[in-house]
């Protein structure tokens, strides 16, 4: 066999592989998307979680009611469930109590650390003459054994508004997308325990919103406008 044959066949064979490999990795990929999805029970637990979470922080309800109507978890359609890499990597929580985002930090039930939604979102030190918000947000969770978790990120189309922890395994994030024709109220029910999440968005948007309107209504010490 020629040098020309042996070059031809060596990229066929590669590209086999790769062909085979591509298969493989999107069959796998479709595997964990059908073992994340819940079924109709699981789905009515989601449901009543966020009807708990809306109850309780009825404040982000109320602020979007205004501009949606009034609605529960049946107006939410499930978007897609998927897994969570958590990229840890060492880090203390640096929110400390002379932070003015301190006071909005959201304490595990059980003392495992805490959750923090708004300090990557909002520049708010000592040395700033304004305080500012960045374009991308995270809801990060800082564990009591000093590692850090990212749970979610998001650009400059939405933000994470509020928090709030389910149970000690489970934590319900709300927040928006801005979408071509508006913005969409959004929520997000996360499992720490098996690093997952599903993501919900309500079936109305709204063509204008002030962005930084309910972070206004929600940072107390901290002066937005």
């Amino acid at each position: 066999m020629n040098r020309i044959m042996k070059h031809y066949l060596s990229v066929w064979i590669l590209s086999l592989v790769f062909l085979i490999g591509c298969e493989s990795g999107d069959s796998k990929k479709g595997e964990i998307s059908n073992e994340l999805k819940p079924d109709a029970e699981k789905l009515e637990v989601l449901r009543n979680q966020i009807n708990l979470g809306l109850a309780q922080k009825s404040a982000w309800q109320k602020h979007w009611a205004v501009k949606t109507g009034n609605f529960d978890a049946s107006d939410f359609e499930l978007v897609f469930s998927d897994s969570i890499d958590p990229m840890e990597m060492p880090e203390k929580n640096p929110i400390l109590s002379e932070d003015p985002l301190f006071p909005y930090q959201l304490p595990h039930p059980e003392g495992n650390g805490t959750i923090d939604i708004y300090s990557y979102k909002v520049e708010a030190q000592e040395s700033l003459d304004k305080p500012f918000l960045n374009p991308d947000s995270e809801v990060i969770w800082y564990r009591s054994d000093g590692m850090k978790e990212r749970l979610l990120f998001m650009g400059p189309s939405g933000m994470f508004e509020e928090g709030i922890w389910l149970s000690a395994s489970e934590f319900m994030v709300m927040g928006f997308f801005q979408e071509e024709d508006g913005f969409r109220p959004m929520i997000w029910v996360i499992n720490i325990e098996n690093h997952s999440f599903s993501q919900f968005k309500l079936n109305e948007l709204v063509q204008e919103y002030q962005q930084e309107s309910y972070l206004n209504l929600k940072l107390k010490s901290v002066d937005l406008t």
